[in-house]
């Protein structure tokens, strides 16, 4: 009979905890809490629509892909689409042939409203194009594609005056007319730089040069924000302003402060305005910040002290960021989405080798070649991780696999962990796997009998502890610690927080299955 738990009240406690409600006695906090957002959640792009806000975000070498979310009230956020459901086919994208888009895919997006309609746009180095995606309702996530070459580094969309712009570049900062179909750069259209050195805004020697364009209009001024990164320095981000859109442009700090920028402005229909830019923080990524911003003498500038707040003055619904990660019981009723919105797979799937059907209330892996290790695995199934601790865990039933197959519970990035089943000539063994010297090494091992084991992972990411833990049982409820820690480091070759994830690969011979009771985040 399988295990019975009250899911929601695990979940709860995670929104609870962002959300900044007292865990003992569940007392609302008066006001939201910086980070908006403790997860990765990067590259963010916000547009307001009467009452209803949406950002868009990346997620690069995961599918589906550019994730759109809406709010209320820029603090609690629902995930409701994906721009894409697989940005592009080929060896890279889809984990064949040795290739991967580990850190690739698809950057960072800029969204639009324009004549009733939505737009995303982002970029690929991968493919080396440019996307738009476009739909009259988020929502429904019913998206249409375009694309075209080449890829325009992190451009910024631009509906004006019946023409299409994309402003986009690292430190010298160009402007190109777009076809008014969308289909590709006009070649009789506008093309020019209208910033030659964007990064000389900030002070000292250039480092990352500035990049993440994102532009806005207030009245008849444009303002362009940019993040940099001075030597020696921190994380900055930029503005630029101009009456008009082919410049001249004049540029300033808009702020610095712990390492968080990029991103822009955005103002509610009340006429208050805001700034919202993300903070690199160690293994779980890089979160969201929100703060109040202020109109001096044409400038936006960041509220009080110029510094993000501790705490926002915007209440609470109390939804939190449930849709963002979400325990699955895999009990799917006739009509409903085969997977919930907070799942995403790494690289493209193959199709035929999951499903939720073949043994009901359960999801089942398969695979069809050999790799060697969890980063060639395809059809690892993953959640965003998120701060300041989050645990997943899992039951499996183990005994389909072939020998030399591995099928677990991991903690993905380049210095991934795991804790999983392995199967030898001699039988299955309970292993945990540690990648964090870029070396894969097996910490522990235990012989094991029967065909089912109950795994945990655990990410500490308090004061940027970055460490993973891991323990298992065999049916008696009593998590037995496993192995080493695992210290997690965000590594820039995947460019993204760690994700636990469910997974299968085989090291001898295809065709091993594995199956997964549920997934359960607290």
């Amino acid at each position: 009979m399988r295990e019975v738990v009250l899911t929601f009240l695990s979940l709860a406690a995670v929104v609870l905890a962002a959300i900044g409600v007292d865990s003992e006695t569940g007392t609302a906090q008066a006001s939201a809490k910086n980070p908006i957002l403790w997860a990765d959640v990067p590259d963010l792009s916000f547009l307001r629509v009467g009452d209803d806000y949406y950002m868009s975000s990346t997620t690069m070498h995961m599918v589906p892909g550019l994730p759109i979310m809406h709010s209320k009230n820029l603090v609690d956020w629902e995930l409701v689409s994906y721009a894409h459901g697989s940005l592009d086919s080929g060896d890279a994208l889809s984990l064949n042939n040795g290739k991967n888009a580990y850190g690739q895919g698809s950057w960072a997006s800029s969204l639009r409203f324009h004549n009733g309609r939505y737009y995303v746009s982002t970029f690929s180095g991968t493919t080396n194009k440019t996307y738009i995606f476009s739909t009259d309702d988020p929502k429904k996530g019913e998206w249409k594609t375009q694309s075209f070459t080449p890829s325009l580094h992190d451009s910024s969309l631009w509906f004006e005056d019946g023409r299409v712009f994309m402003i986009f570049g690292a430190g010298q900062i160009r402007l190109v007319e777009l076809k008014k179909d969308l289909s590709g750069v006009d070649s009789a259209g506008e093309n020019r730089v209208i910033i030659e050195n964007a990064s000389a805004a900030a002070p000292g020697e250039v480092g990352l040069r500035a990049e993440g364009s994102q532009l806005f209009k207030v009245g008849d001024t444009y303002y362009l924000f940019h993040i940099t990164w001075p030597k020696g320095g921190m994380r900055t981000q930029l503005v630029h302003r101009s009456k008009s859109l082919f410049g001249p442009w004049e540029g300033r700090v808009f702020v610095q402060d712990r390492g968080i920028a990029q991103g822009g402005i955005i103002d509610t229909p009340d006429g208050k305005w805001y700034t919202y830019l993300f903070g690199d923080r160690g293994a779980v990524g890089r979160i969201p910040y929100l703060a109040p911003v202020e109109w001096k003498d044409g400038w936006p500038v960041v509220a009080g002290d110029g510094k993000f707040p501790e705490s926002l003055p915007i209440a609470n619904s109390g939804k939190g960021v449930s849709s963002l990660v979400a325990s699955d019981e895999f009990d799917r009723r006739s009509g409903e989405p085969e997977l919930g919105r907070a799942w995403q797979w790494n690289h493209n799937p193959v199709r035929s080798l999951w499903s939720l059907s073949e043994k009901p209330g359960f999801l089942r892996l398969k695979t069809d070649r050999v790799d060697a290790t969890l980063e060639q695995a395809r059809n690892t199934l993953t959640q965003r991780t998120f701060g300041p601790e989050s645990t997943a865990e899992t039951h499996l039933d183990f005994g389909s696999l072939k020998v030399g197959d591995v099928a677990g519970l991991c903690l993905l990035q380049r210095r991934y962990g795991f804790v999983g089943v392995q199967r030898r000539e001699d039988g299955f063994y309970a292993v945990m796997v540690s990648n964090g010297d870029l070396s894969p090494k097996i910490l522990a091992e235990q012989k094991i009998e029967g065909s089912k084991i109950w795994l945990q992972a655990k990410g500490n990411f308090a004061g940027q502890k970055d460490r993973g833990t891991f323990a298992f049982h065999l049916g008696d409820g009593k998590w037995q610690p496993f192995g080493g820690e695992l210290a997690m480091r965000y590594d820039l070759p995947h460019f993204m927080g760690y994700r636990f994830g469910l997974f299968l690969f085989s090291t001898k011979e295809p065709g091993g299955t594995v199956d997964f009771d549920y997934y359960r985040v607290r």
